[in-house]
């Protein structure tokens, strides 16, 4: 890093565009909690229904794998997000969870079309580290079927339990209806919207997302930047100031309190190595100063996930 930039991260100037990433300039005593992971055994007998065979991402992905690149950049508890549909896989996690702490919640994956949502949901809930569930747009519809993606998400809010949200920029809009109808609801919107790639933001990303930072329990993870700039596989930008033109916006519309750190792994590998991925966000959010980075590394997932404290 130049003496210039240097110089200007200690100031504060990391959101003018003048510092490179680097995931080893620490802030003493910062703890992290990683909202976004993802594991999954290819090798079980059932296999997996994601991520398909032909995918770099087919591999067996469990905590310890995680721990073998998180841990040398300081980080050591997950929110997993589970990305099977198979309700079993929901319990499959908790079972993992219930053999290792570097675990403090789950965001499940159950469909509020399915007439056994609701048993299911209560069922899952028990556990305290069930922390909500994740609807994919392209598994659950936010169109179709209005009534029961509502009812949902009414059970959710009744269960204390939060919803993520994925998907292309066309849904956030439903999502934004949706919180109004259900304000109560605490939302995280992955992977920054579905912004796409910092070159080429897509069309009505900065419109939806301004209007879902009207509704105060709607959060953004900031997470999946990488993945999605158009670069080969593992060779994304890892220069903080190639993402200001997400990051910096996103600040402005939901400020300190409601931006969130996850890294989407392993499907970050798409993107970028885990340190790398981390050393993006880092000097961004460690120059807004020490109390913002503690809020988006750990303190504002507590706030919308509610995660389980096992260092206790």
């Amino acid at each position: 890093m130049k003496r210039r930039d240097w110089i200007q991260a200690s100031l504060g100037a990391v959101a003018a565009g003048a510092v490179v990433g680097r995931a080893e300039a620490k802030t003493t005593g910062l703890r992290i909690i990683d909202t976004h992971t993802h594991f999954y055994d290819p090798s079980r007998e059932q296999g997996v229904p994601w991520p398909p065979e032909n995918s770099p991402l087919y591999r067996t992905v469990l905590p310890e794998d995680w721990r073998k690149v998180a841990a040398p950049c300081g980080v050591h508890e997950t929110v997993v997000v589970e990305a099977s549909e198979w309700v079993a896989d929901n319990q499959w996690v908790l079972d993992l969870a219930a053999e290792d702490k570097s675990i403090v919640g789950l965001v499940g994956n159950l469909d509020p079309h399915d007439g056994a949502f609701e048993t299911n949901l209560r069922r899952l809930a028990a556990n305290p580290l069930y922390r909500g569930v994740r609807w994919r747009s392209n598994l659950v519809s936010l169109t179709d079927g209005w009534d029961e993606v509502v009812a949902g998400a009414r059970l959710l809010a009744e269960l204390d339990l939060q919803l993520d949200i994925n998907g292309p920029v066309e849904v956030l809009e439903r999502v934004a209806t949706l919180s109004s109808e259900v304000p109560e609801l605490r939302i995280v919107i992955d992977h920054v919207g579905g912004a796409g790639d910092p070159r080429a933001i897509k069309s009505g990303w900065a419109e939806a997302m301004q209007v879902l930072a009207k509704q105060p329990k709607v959060f953004v993870k900031v997470s999946g930047m990488p993945e999605q700039t158009k670069n080969e596989w593992g060779k994304a930008p890892v220069e903080t100031e190639f993402y200001l033109p997400i990051l910096n916006p996103l600040w402005d519309w939901f400020g300190e309190d409601r931006l969130i750190y996850g890294s989407n792994w392993p499907v970050s590998d798409k993107g970028t190595s885990y340190a790398s991925m981390l050393g993006i966000v880092r000097p961004f959010f460690e120059g807004k100063g020490a109390v913002a980075a503690e809020k988006y590394f750990s303190l504002n997932a507590k706030a919308a996930y509610k995660w389980v404290d096992r260092q206790a």
